[in-house]
């Protein structure tokens, strides 16, 4: 049995994050009915995953001021210190949604990145493009990215432990993965089927993970000069407060677009802020060889379209290298 550690004891939502979704109420739908507060934290998604495990409801939000080990797509380390980002992470069930639901769950990322962008300009006026599958950038440098992991309903012990909380294997998120994919290395895309690991399985709880670069910051150096944060772009505090309920506003606008099927309503506005979707130059990783081409847009399931040697590639998932 594996467990999942809150490194710290839940705490009182703050006052202003408190006004600010009272001031949004009216926009959030069936989002942050439960909202979780942690000073501190290893992952706001291993504690979403526990909840949910133990049978915490859809549109439960859990929220952190650190993580000490957030993470990304194939398991990398997203840099999370204290009270200089947004770092959040939303239990959702896009398997219900009335048509297509497999459709749905494959745009789920997508539809995540079109509403933080949205969240992003309405909240302080920048416009930010979006990175296939997950990350918002401005100009060539990351602001925030976006991590879906899907979670099995099954008994775990009580999440509300005196000193912390566990989950079983079951509860541990994974992240969403596809079957029809060119390259060999795995995580993070966009799920095309009902599928994870190559198993298939039926997906039920999806774990919505996202984090933002609030505040101006020292990064490591291997994030130095790729990543940067709201306040570097505009030279001035954010409230992260109302930062908070617009993300989660924006979310609940295109997660009922995917329940409703309107489907469409996300492609257009994703291709809209995605510029790089068309026309650059990529590499990826196959069972035979590394290959290269051009990106092609993406498909009606989400999916990235590669021209390469002649023919257009598919990719659902995998490590893609922008060139």
């Amino acid at each position: 049995m594996s467990r999942i550690a809150m490194t710290t004891r839940q705490r009182e939502l703050p006052p202003e994050f408190v006004e600010a979704l009272d001031h949004a109420r009216a926009r959030l739908g069936g989002l942050a009915s439960d909202v979780r507060f942690f000073p501190s934290t290893g992952s706001t998604n291993d504690i979403a995953a526990a909840l949910a495990a133990a049978g915490g409801h859809e549109g439960t939000v859990v929220v952190a001021d650190e993580q000490t080990a957030g993470r990304g797509r194939r398991g990398r380390t997203w840099f999370s210190p204290p009270a200089s980002g947004l770092y959040v992470s939303v239990v959702l069930v896009p398997a219900r949604a009335k048509v297509t639901p497999d459709r749905a769950i494959g745009l789920l990322t997508l539809a995540a990145g079109v509403a933080l962008a949205e969240a992003v300009e309405h909240a302080t006026g920048l416009t930010t493009d979006i990175k296939w599958p997950n990350d918002l950038l401005i100009g060539r440098r990351k602001l925030a990215g976006i991590l879906a992991e899907a979670v099995d309903r099954r008994p775990v012990p009580d999440t509300r432990e005196r000193h912390g909380a566990s989950a079983s294997a079951s509860g541990s998120p994974e992240p969403l993965r596809g079957t029809d994919v060119p390259s060999n290395s795995g995580g993070g895309g966009v799920p095309d089927a009902s599928e994870m690991d190559g198993a298939p399985r039926e997906i039920g709880n999806v774990i919505l993970g996202y984090g933002i670069n609030v505040g101006a910051m020292s990064y490591p150096p291997a994030l130095a000069g790729r990543a940067t944060s709201l306040e570097t772009e505009l030279g001035r505090p954010i409230d992260r407060a109302l930062l908070f309920a617009e993300t989660l506003a924006s979310l609940a606008s295109r997660y009922d677009d995917l329940l409703a099927g309107r489907f469409d309503a996300i492609l257009d506005q994703w291709r809209e802020r995605g510029p790089s979707s068309i026309g650059a130059r990529v590499a990826w990783d196959t069972p035979s060889g590394r290959r290269s081409g051009v990106t092609a847009g993406i498909d009606e399931r989400g999916a990235l379209l590669v021209q390469a040697g002649g023919q257009v590639e598919r990719i659902v998932s995998g490590e893609i290298t922008w060139l």
